[in-house]
């Protein structure tokens, strides 16, 4: 299965002499490695400002994910914060359809964010289970057109921080990409079981 996201439209386009392999954007970037650098150390800067600085500690919305990525990547790339207006798969596995993300986002809040945030109090398996049904809803989703995965991370750190632990342990998830990737697809159905393991094995020890 290809990591590669096929997209079209408008936030599809590319950086001239990337070879289709930077996103358009604010910086002129066409290298992916200058690119990936930038983005890493911009996403440290928003983890040490959510995290430590202004941490949530409230029931979290919609736009609080916007705000955050749009505080990640807006000198980067002119669509941050904002809905995706493309549709994006990973090999043959298509996302939400751009259309519907504003009426999915809606569910979302509702059903993920106003049920499970704040996280206070909730005793282990009910901290695994909101992890994982959240992260796997976000991802399903995939609201933007880059960084899905990283910022779907930071939820789920903010989720567990919450709950009285340290953010989460992804190494296990990096090494199995194709088991984590197949948890996340069984989360159309509604079966979150494997995302729980994963979010187990993830979740540090209670102190």
């Amino acid at each position: 299965m290809t990591d590669r996201y096929q997209v079209g439209g408008t936030q599809g386009q590319f950086e001239r002499y990337s070879g289709d392999e930077v996103l358009a954007n604010k910086l002129g970037i066409v290298d992916p490695d200058e690119m990936a650098d930038l983005e890493a150390r911009l996403l440290e800067d928003l983890y040490e400002s959510v995290l430590r600085r202004d941490f949530p500690d409230r029931q979290l919305c919609v736009a609080d994910l916007k705000t955050w990525h749009r505080r990640w990547l807006g000198n980067v790339y002119g669509w941050a914060g904002e809905e995706r207006s493309v549709n994006l798969t990973k090999g043959d596995f298509p996302f939400a359809a751009a259309a519907q993300i504003e009426v999915l986002l809606g569910k979302f809040e509702q059903a993920c964010l106003g049920e499970f945030t704040p996280c206070h109090g909730l005793g282990e398996e009910a901290l695994i289970d909101a992890i994982a049904v959240t992260h796997a809803e976000f991802i399903l989703i995939h609201p933007f057109r880059e960084g899905n995965g990283r910022l779907s991370r930071l939820l789920a750190d903010v989720m567990a921080v919450q709950g009285g632990r340290d953010p989460m342990d992804y190494s296990g998830w990096k090494a199995d990409r194709e088991g984590y990737f197949s948890a996340i697809q069984h989360g159309m159905a509604g079966d979150y079981g494997t995302m729980r393991w994963f979010v187990r094995q993830a979740l540090p020890a209670q102190e």
